[in-house]
């Protein structure tokens, strides 16, 4: 396989997700001593759900990847969704004992 066949992330694109996620975690770092109320959750978890779609698409190659990559990786999301949705429908409709 030739170089110019090479489809994927370059190392300036690895450094600067790399510099992405860095930049979010001092974030997320500054956020956890801020009082924001209960936009504390909300922006926590903004921020890492950025940053764990940088890994998915960069690190995991899922950006350059074919769409059947596309499609396993938002099928995994989707039954992660399935997953949350019936653990909360448990949790949510349990009656506090006591």
């Amino acid at each position: 396989m030739s170089d110019s066949a090479h489809h994927g992330p370059t190392l300036g694109v690895y450094f600067a997700v790399f510099a992405a996620l860095v930049v979010l975690t001092g974030i997320t770092v500054a956020v956890a001593f801020a009082d924001l109320g209960a936009l504390n959750n909300v922006v926590m978890l903004g921020i890492a759900v950025t940053k764990a779609t940088l890994v998915v698409l960069f690190f995991m190659h899922v950006f350059y990847g074919p769409r059947l990559v596309w499609a396993l990786a938002a099928g995994g999301f989707a039954w992660l969704v399935i997953l949350i949705g019936f653990t909360l429908s448990d949790f949510l409709t349990r009656v506090a004992v006591g």
